[in-house]
């Protein structure tokens, strides 16, 4: 492909919420001039006041790009926008390249690369962790999974998103590296939880615990982030239960088709669909403290808001 660069490329985006908002707004920023959509059209303001395009489908998005980045929800809002029959593909021409951020099937990462390459494009899975915080930070991990060429092409563009961008290999394996990340998360979501209750029930100051063990062997992302939105009683998502439950199946569904036991991971699958169903699947995975709070007779929100 040739090389990328600001008004030389056009770029689309589709898919502006928490993270696809601040992330298309970096490339903006760049000089990159974009064309974007959103289901929901009132989500694209912020992009529009720094002089996207707004357009009405994922086609009209393709049609006036060179390359087109996706982060959406589903796998099912994946294959909509991408292979429905308005979708990104039905606007391609050839030379063109579509890069899927969202947290999808791999199997559907290798089902796009094959319709895309039928018809002379480029597909690319490049699913990100880092949440909200790392989006508008542009500090996200980029895990990448399509054509070297491509990948390396596509560079400029990436580094304007994240700090750690590392392509995995062909298509798919981004979607498989994703799942890597969000099992280890899982699990350090619990422990995060268990050792903020435990020190709530012995009495100390939750602020200077953290001051001491964030920093030890016992820091995590998770713990540095989130820990601290938990005891300001802040759940609003910088990436929602709903959405993690969906990464957690995924990663269930393809580890059971390797027969690959993970009890870890179906544990936290089964503690957020306690989250989900007290009503917190919109709010941030750091509402995983209300539902372990809870089993414990801890009313966390009243202390802790």
């Amino acid at each position: 492909m040739t090389t990328i660069a600001p008004g030389k490329t056009r770029l689309g985006w589709i898919g502006t919420g928490v993270m696809g908002n601040s992330m298309c707004g970096h490339l903006i920023r760049a000089g990159y001039t974009a064309t974007v959509y959103n289901r929901t059209r009132e989500k694209t303001k912020a992009l529009a006041e720094l002089g996207a395009e707004v357009v009405l489908s994922p086609k009209e998005v393709a049609e006036k790009s060179d390359v087109v980045f996706t982060i959406v929800g589903f796998p099912s809002d994946v294959r909509s926008v991408i292979l429905g029959d308005d979708g990104v593909l039905a606007g391609s021409r050839e030379g063109m390249v579509v890069v899927d951020m969202t947290t999808s099937e791999p199997s559907l990462a290798v089902e796009i690369a094959r319709a895309a390459t039928a018809v002379g494009v480029q597909s690319v899975d490049a699913p990100v962790s880092g949440g909200d915080t790392g989006a508008k930070n542009a500090a996200l991990s980029i895990m990448i999974g399509g054509d070297e060429e491509t990948v390396d092409a596509l560079a400029p563009l990436f580094q304007l998103m994240g700090k750690t961008i590392v392509r995995q290999g062909g298509p798919g394996a981004g979607q498989h590296t994703k799942m890597v990340n969000q099992t280890l998360i899982a699990s350090g979501m619990i422990a995060v939880c268990e050792g903020l209750l435990y020190a709530h029930k012995v009495g100390l100051d939750i602020p200077t615990v953290l001051q001491s063990v964030a920093s030890g062997a016992a820091g995590s992302w998770s713990l540095s982030n989130l820990a601290p939105r938990m005891i300001n009683g802040d759940f609003d998502p910088g990436f929602f239960v709903e959405h993690f439950l969906k990464d957690m199946k995924i990663a269930l569904d393809e580890a059971s088709r390797m027969q690959l036991a993970l009890p870890g991971l179906a544990l936290g699958y089964q503690f957020y669909n306690a989250v989900a169903g007290q009503g917190h699947e919109r709010d941030g995975t750091q509402a995983l403290i209300l539902a372990l709070a809870r089993m414990n007779g801890i009313d966390w929100q009243s202390l802790y808001s």
